[in-house]
Formats: structure tokens, C-alpha cells, sequence
């Protein structure tokens, strides 16, 4: 379990302070929690007692909060060399098939709503849903007025219903945010509709932008899906057009 602290290390370049260490995810294995890490194929030859480092980890805990017991998905990890590949997806099956042996239907996880690679996996390939927006989520950095927000949407997977991969669907509903034409800033957000869907534009590879640029659509992006998540919308897809996306925010 300690080759699963260096895919962390590997995955998002975590100082050692946020790091999970090994022994969390050995008291985790006994006590009901779910730890999956992903290897190479040994080779033939190979001793049985070798173990090669690990390229991807899952790991996750049973919750319990007002009588009501779900499984909470905690880290998703996936070396930069193998994103892409499917591995998230196996991954997150692989827990699916463990949490429910133990008679649990629902999960839940965080994910930044800037990286939409990641919104990509949850919604369209898992067929999850995004369920309420937090808005500095984690305290990441030493000074809270410098760092970088760490906003994160709540994801919720029901694990009862089969799960099956789907393209994007084209955009359908009206724009509540969109980057302003022929810019790559975001536009001022539409926050007054009621129609039963609405569209809200998120860069596709947000994190190559500049710092500023970035913190123009985390604020554009917590402002609209904040207001339109309190009053009962769920995110249930992540929609495109050439190379825009959409999140696609449903009236509940």
C-alpha cells in the first residue's frame, strides 16, 4: 500500500502533507472500506513475492448520515501515462461490484466541475449525476486568500441501475454561460431562466489555461451552477458541440 501513496503523488503532484498514507488505507481494507490499486501484468519470469508500482487507485468508505448508509468514493487516481485508457472507468466498476457485495446501492464523490475530462467520465461514461455545488470544498494552499478555490461539484451514482457508457449528446436548452464570442473568457452568466434545461459552458482543457483565466470561469462556473443547483437543478450530462462542452443542468 505504500506504492499507492506515490500514485498521488503521480496523479496531481501532491506535497506530502496531502498525501493518504499507506496506513489509512490498511485500517480502511479491515474495517469496511474499499482500497483498489491497479498494476501491470507481472511478467513470466517474474518472482511471486514481486510486486511492480501501481499506476491507479480507488478508494472509499462507508458513510452514515441521518439513518441513511452510502458509500463515499474518496480518491480516484490515475498516472498521467494512462489517462485515457479506460482505467477510471474499470476502476470505478471494480468498486461498483465490491460496494454493492456489501448491500450498498449508492455512491458518492467530488470532482473539480473545471476539468472536463473528468466530467466526462462521470456523467456520460458512469451515467452518475451531479447533485449540489460546494464551493471551497478543500482548504488547498497555506493562505486561504491566495490559494487557488477548490471548488467541487457532488457526484451521486446509483448503483442499482445498470450503468452504460454514452457519446455526448448535442447541446439542448438554453445558454446560462458561455464564453464570450470569440473570446475565451467567460460571458456574464443568465441567472434568472426557469426553462427545464439549461447549458453552461466549461473550457475543455481548463486546466492548460493561464491562472487568471482559470479563476474568471471557476467564479463564472460557481455562480451559475450555484444558483441554478439551489433551486433543485441536477447536472446530468456534459454535452458538445465541435470542440465546445456543456454541462447540462436538468430542473428536478
Amino acid at each position: 500500500m505504500r506504492g499507492l501513496e506515490g500514485v498521488q503523488v503521480d496523479a496531481w503532484g501532491y506535497p506530502d502533507r496531502e498525501v493518504l498514507p499507506s496506513s489509512m488505507f490498511r485500517i480502511s481494507s479491515v474495517c469496511g472500506g474499499v482500497v483498489l490499486g491497479a498494476y501491470p501484468a507481472p511478467l513470466p519470469d517474474a518472482p511471486h513475492d514481486t510486486l511492480a508500482l501501481p499506476f491507479g487507485l480507488a478508494f472509499g468508505f462507508p458513510a452514515l448520515r441521518d439513518g441513511q448508509l452510502w458509500h463515499h468514493s474518496h480518491l480516484l487516481a490515475v498516472h498521467p501515462d494512462w489517462r485515457g485508457s479506460g482505467l477510471a472507468v474499470a476502476l470505478k466498476h471494480a468498486q461498483r461490484e465490491r460496494v454493492l457485495a456489501q448491500g450498498i446501492t449508492r455512491m458518492t464523490w467530488t470532482f473539480d466541475p473545471l476539468i472536463a475530462r473528468n466530467a466526462r467520465l462521470n456523467l456520460g461514461k458512469l451515467g452518475a449525476r451531479a447533485v449540489s455545488y460546494h464551493a471551497d470544498w478543500y482548504a488547498l494552499g497555506d493562505d486561504p486568500a491566495t490559494a487557488f478555490p477548490a471548488d467541487r461539484l457532488m457526484i451521486e451514482w446509483d448503483l442499482s441501475r445498470p450503468s452504460a457508457s454514452h457519446p455526448p449528446p448535442a447541446p439542448d436548452g438554453e445558454v446560462v454561460l458561455a464564453a464570450v464570442p470569440g473570446g475565451e473568457e467567460p460571458d456574464a452568466p443568465v441567472l434568472h431562466l426557469n426553462s427545464p434545461q439549461v447549458l453552461a459552458e466549461v473550457p475543455r482543457k481548463a486546466e492548460l489555461m493561464n491562472e487568471p483565466l482559470r479563476l474568471g470561469w471557476r467564479l463564472a462556473l460557481r455562480e451559475v451552477m450555484g444558483e441554478y443547483m439551489e433551486r433543485g437543478y441536477v447536472v446530468t450530462d456534459l454535452a458538445a458541440e465541435g470542440e465546445r462542452v456543456f454541462y447540462v443542468l436538468t430542473r428536478g
